[in-house]
């Protein structure tokens, strides 16, 4: 299946490539989110006419994300969660529970943002997260999970 891509999409292409992707892919990922459309020549010329609208989009997405990271370099994270005397807490601490804590804390952080290399954390103590900002935008949080008393 032969598309255009509108927007940026990680490991496939920039603004404006024409790839061909399967057509599994295209069908029910990348057309429905609307960040590729079909190349026919009509949806063409169409793109080459908004190509610069949706450029300045772009820019400005990825200029909104390098500020909320810029905004996040040295924020360190806590949670008090409950745990057991050993330092293993009841239960887990997942996505949800991070971005709800960083939306209470003053960063407003999508559950979608949200990467945990290692899984649900389940115990005490500092663990490194990621958050995903923007295709081309990374950044490494400290979490520190504190056992409630």
């Amino acid at each position: 299946m032969d598309v255009i891509l509108l927007t940026k999409v990680a490991n496939l292409g920039n603004i404006g490539d024409r790839v061909n992707v399967k057509s599994g892919y295209g069908r029910n990922f990348l057309l429905p989110s609307g960040k590729a459309t079909l190349a026919t020549p009509a949806n063409v010329a169409k793109f080459e006419a908004r190509r610069a609208e949706l450029e300045k989009i772009a820019r400005d997405e990825l200029a909104d994300a390098t500020r909320r990271a810029d905004a996040m370099k040295e924020f360190k994270l806590q949670i008090t969660a409950k745990a057991g005397s050993e330092g293993k807490l009841f239960g887990s601490i997942g996505t949800t529970d991070i971005a709800d804590a960083c939306t209470a804390q003053g960063h407003k952080v999508a559950r979608s943002e949200v990467r945990m290399p290692n899984g649900p954390i389940r115990s005490v103590g500092e663990h490194a997260i990621s958050l995903h900002l923007h295709t081309d935008v990374d950044v490494q949080l400290q979490l520190i999970v504190i056992a409630e008393e």
